[in-house]
């Protein structure tokens, strides 16, 4: 999430400004996923396969970067002290999450998340900063495979899951095990190595934002860690509230809601779509008194006209 930087003097604000679009994009996984966590959207967050790509793409750009500004904050040598001083920031910030959620959510605590590898891969990647380019590209490529092609009963064991080569089942809320990750880490080298030289004196160089939004977004990608830590805990408050104001539907209904949507969706149907119908449905098995029989089974012929002439009511209304 963020990296052991320690020089304000090289950085780049077009470097703030991709973290804090990385971490906008974040807020967006995050609140998705703690609405669905609280129940309060139909949609499955987890288990979402389009979900899922897009906190993979998030995770991978924000490991990218890290990659990249370890090269550009020891471009003019390596700042023990500060370099230091910002690994232990981000180990401590790994260790706050871990007891965090190990209190929290005990079942899916997270052992090995996004923080836990940005501590470790600002270890290991150091001896890549000087190494030849195609060197560090090869070794790139190796980390993505690697998980692929090696694998040991030893491996499955809990404590080396977090090198990422078990193929045990990993019951935890986020996980971001050495390999294959430390591949973007790598990929942020090669960049960085490739686009600094050429990056120098541009105008691109020495740009700064200009206006409130821009500066907003590189001052959160500037103070990344903190944004981190406080985001989950904040949206979380919020929404605990919210259910207090907003009760989500009993179990019942959301089966009933489930089944629905997928008896609903097709290819011209949307699923959006589905969702609004479903819902539209429901309210109006509930005004007019055949909810309960909906769900214990004993409409008689005449009330499942009805409930299926409200369907298609809603259908006509949502498209």
């Amino acid at each position: 999430m963020t990296q052991p930087a320690p020089r304000e003097s090289s950085r780049l604000a077009i470097v703030d400004i991709a973290r804090g679009v990385a971490l906008l994009a974040m807020f967006a996984y995050h609140f998705a996923y703690d609405l669905s966590m609280f129940r309060l959207i139909e949609t499955d967050i987890v288990a979402e396969p389009g979900w899922r790509l897009f906190a993979r793409g998030i995770a991978g750009t924000f490991l990218t970067i890290v990659g990249f500004s370890l090269v550009l904050a020891t471009r003019k040598g390596l700042d023990r002290k500060a370099y230091l001083k910002r690994l232990a920031m981000v180990a401590g910030a790994a260790a706050l999450v871990t007891l965090g959620t190990w209190f929290a959510m005990p079942g899916d605590f997270i052992f090995f998340g996004i923080l836990h590898h940005v501590a470790v891969a600002s270890l290991i990647a150091l001896p890549f900063l000087r190494l030849p380019v195609i060197v560090v590209a090869l070794a790139a490529i190796v980390a993505f495979a690697l998980p692929s092609v090696i694998a040991h009963p030893l491996l499955d064991q809990p404590w080396a899951a977090w090198l990422g080569f078990s193929r045990a089942a990993i019951q935890t809320a986020d996980f971001v095990p050495v390999f294959p990750w430390f591949g973007c880490v790598l990929s942020g080298v090669v960049l960085a190595r490739l686009i600094l030289p050429r990056l120098a004196g541009t105008a691109l160089a020495g740009w700064r934002p200009g206006n409130k939004a821009t500066r907003a977004i590189a001052w959160g990608g500037r103070h990344s860690l903190l944004v981190y830590l406080v985001h989950q805990p904040l949206f979380i408050g919020v929404l605990a509230l919210a259910t207090q104001v907003i009760a989500p539907p009993p179990p019942e209904e959301r089966a009933f809601r489930t089944e629905c949507q997928r008896s609903c969706s097709g290819p011209n149907v949307p699923e959006q779509v589905c969702r609004m119908v479903c819902a539209c449905t429901v309210d109006g098995l509930k005004r007019e008194k055949l909810w309960q029989k909906t769900l214990d089974n004993l409409l008689s012929p005449q009330e499942s006209a009805r409930m299926t002439e409200l369907a298609q009511g809603c259908l006509r209304d949502g498209r």
